[in-house]
């Protein structure tokens, strides 16, 4: 893998595993094809997160309107020590979404100070990302060895070559469960559960609920990172797949939905358009105002993650929220 060999870092501590089927590949082409074919255009989320989307998102983290990301780091900063000894001793780091692991670091930090050494296991479909991240973490921790996957979090999941050594804390930040439907939040947290054992420990960072006009400015930014972010999902398909999309005819919307906590993302066409994508060989029709949903982000009261982590076969543990109680950190104990 080109991106893999360019950045030189020691084999005795890092390894990059890509289980079979975990890369998206030819998978791109086939669901940009369902998504845009179907009567109600989208396009998976996972998606956006090529180089450039990822660079994209960091941006959208640094935004005061995108609070998240702050809120959590501040809990991390002040309970870091408490969360890596919650489980009562020494537990090996396995990520979902790790991105560049930046709020990553203050885990890993806490844990070398307390135990000596870790073993991090990322998962990410942005490789370049997720080996970036993973190269600042090795020269900022000598004690630290990553095996990390290449992948898709299913497939990941699924594959025989995901494997711990000892006690695991599994880690699913950034209120990333909110970006999957509610049943395939559940199937997602059964499948993380089926490959722990019981006693490993679950932490998800999970967004509240809260009033429309800041949840709705979290996800449409006025400096327009948001919208290029999504806007990109189109220029990848252009890139990659042979689009033609005219990214000025699309326009970025977010709108929270209060009955069902989500804030939907969609790119609007301006006008009725044609769209030639040569990697499938068809031609996408807009109408003006017809909508490509691109993502959801559901938010959870704290009975409700609770409620969702029981049925995937987790215990409650401890719980951490931030000053203005807009987040939490949630421990989860394995059955």
């Amino acid at each position: 893998m080109s991106e893999q060999r360019a950045i030189a870092l020691p084999e005795d501590r890092f390894q990059i595993v890509e289980p079979a089927g975990a890369i998206l590949g030819d998978r791109f082409a086939q669901d940009v094809a369902a998504g845009l074919l179907a009567p109600r255009k989208h396009l998976a989320s996972k998606y956006l997160y090529d180089a450039i989307g990822s660079a994209l998102f960091e941006a959208i983290c640094l935004l005061p309107e995108y609070y998240l990301t702050a809120a959590e780091t501040q809990i991390l900063h002040e309970h870091g020590w408490a969360i890596v000894r919650a489980l009562g001793e020494p537990a090996d780091f396995f990520e979902l979404g790790s991105g560049s692991a930046g709020k990553t670091g203050l885990l890993i930090d806490d844990a070398v100070r307390a135990h000596g050494s870790l073993c991090y296991s990322p998962v990410d479909i942005s490789t370049g990302a997720m080996i970036a991240g993973c190269r600042a973490l090795i020269e900022r921790f000598p004690t630290l060895r990553v095996r990390a996957y290449a992948g898709d979090y299913f497939h990941v999941l699924q594959s025989p070559q995901l494997r711990f050594d000892g006690r695991v804390l599994a880690m699913f930040m950034g209120s990333n469960i909110g970006n999957y439907e509610p049943l395939q939040a559940e199937e997602l947290l059964a499948a993380l559960a089926a490959r722990l054992r019981s006693g490993d420990g679950l932490l998800l960072g999970i967004d509240a609920c809260k009033e429309r006009a800041t949840l709705e400015a979290a996800y449409d930014d006025p400096t327009g990172v948001t919208a290029a972010f999504d806007k990109n999902l189109l220029a990848r398909i252009n890139r990659e797949l042979g689009g033609s999309f005219d990214l000025r005819n699309f326009d970025h919307v977010a709108e929270y939905d209060e009955e069902r906590g989500c804030v939907a993302s969609f790119l609007e066409a301006r006008a009725a358009c044609r769209v030639w994508i040569a990697a499938i060989e068809r031609e996408v029709i807009f109408e003006a105002g017809e909508r490509i949903h691109t993502e959801s982000s559901y938010k959870y009261s704290l009975d409700q993650i609770e409620a969702l982590a029981r049925r995937a076969g987790f215990l409650p543990g401890e719980r951490w929220l931030d000053a203005d109680k807009r987040f939490s950190v949630n421990l989860f104990v394995r059955a």
